[in-house]
């Protein structure tokens, strides 16, 4: 397997890092293999998966496809970077440069500008942890996170032109950033919860990541939701997935269909809840650090 400086596109300059190049190419091949279990969760309201676009006229299965290959190098350069120490200025000149990676795969479709923020600050943390020798947990990884990088993620440039900043301003929302510096709370306390209860409800994987996504969906701030509905959309998804929840879930024995009428009418007004998304697939890159199912 090539080293992760020696992927096309690729920056060649590298902190000196202690982590095994072995482990940082094994930390990239999970974190794109949640991004593709993302992608396959079906039903999925509003989102792109390999049975439709969902709210969206601009992507579609392919386009994700593409995008998470043209990425995953890039996870392990934020892995080898987490283990050398570095600062956040060094970890988003990574992001930039996945960024770039991402727009050209997808002729200038952005379809995981978040999932490189949470994900690759993941990746980045593991590759801290592994560096010295601890054991991999969604505790210790939101730690690192936290305390080496949650000032400067707060402090950091916000996009003027880009969906969260205007919700931002719009609404007061805190977004990726603040989910990110805070240590990732709601995906440690609702995603991996919920994921854990949907293997217990259906025992199917498939399955569990819906119950998860609802569960993301009931409670999370969504900015993408609150961009594309604004606040009564906002509401209208999470009161849409409360009620899928609290009539048991995936536990349902038509709970596939319940899902799906919900996703038509996600379609019908247009809303997508791409926070939700990104946090999903940074669920599933956590449980899989923590030993998956």
């Amino acid at each position: 397997m090539s080293r992760p400086a020696q992927d096309a596109g690729v920056t060649r300059r590298q902190p000196v890092s202690g982590l095994p190049v072995a482990i940082a190419e094994r930390l990239a091949d999970m974190a794109a293999a949640a991004l593709v279990a993302e992608l396959e969760t079906w039903p999925k309201p509003g989102l792109v998966s390999h049975v439709d676009s969902g709210s969206h006229v601009d992507m579609d299965h392919t386009t994700f496809r593409r995008s998470a290959a043209a990425i995953r190098p890039f996870f392990g350069l934020l892995a080898m970077a987490g283990g050398a120490g570095a600062e956040m200025d060094r970890l988003r000149q990574i992001g930039r440069e996945a960024e770039a990676a991402m727009l050209a795969a997808t002729g200038g479709v952005n379809t995981h500008r978040g999932a490189v923020f949470g994900l690759g600050l993941l990746c980045a943390a593991a590759g801290a942890a592994s560096a010295e020798g601890t054991r991999l947990s969604a505790a210790r990884l939101a730690e690192i996170v936290a305390r080496r990088w949650g000032a400067a993620i707060l402090c950091g440039p916000i996009p003027l032109h880009s969906n969260g900043s205007g919700v931002l301003r719009r609404f007061g929302a805190g977004g990726a950033r603040a989910e990110a510096a805070a240590g990732f709370p709601q995906m440690r306390e609702i995603g991996l919860p919920a994921l854990r209860q949907g293997r217990a409800l259906a025992r199917d994987e498939g399955a569990a990541r819906v119950q998860a996504i609802f569960a993301l969906m009931a409670k999370v701030e969504d900015t993408n939701l609150l961009h594309r509905g604004g606040a009564d959309g906002l509401q209208d998804a999470q009161r849409a997935a409360r009620r899928f929840l609290t009539d048991g879930g995936v536990g349902q024995d038509d709970w596939e269909a319940r899902a799906v009428t919900i996703h038509r009418a996600f379609v019908q007004w247009r809303l997508s809840p791409g926070g939700c998304a990104d946090l999903l697939a940074a669920t599933i890159f956590l449980d899989a650090v923590e030993g998956g199912p």
